[in-house]
């Protein structure tokens, strides 16, 4: 049985014309595993109403 993360890999990459090789695979799901906890971080993350964005982004 597939896991939801790995339909949503199917489904993106059927979306995007991409063509995962069956050897990327692992590497593909750690990564979007990765990036959904920081995002889900980040989303988690308390600010007051009151917090305005920055008005300068700069690096």
């Amino acid at each position: 049985m597939a896991e939801p993360l790995d339909d949503y890999i199917d489904a993106a990459a059927r979306a995007l014309g991409l063509r995962i090789e069956d050897a990327w695979r692992p590497a593909v799901r750690a990564n979007l595993d990765v990036s959904l906890k920081l995002a889900r971080m980040v989303d988690e993350f308390p600010l007051p109403d009151e917090t305005e964005p920055a008005s300068v982004f700069g690096a």
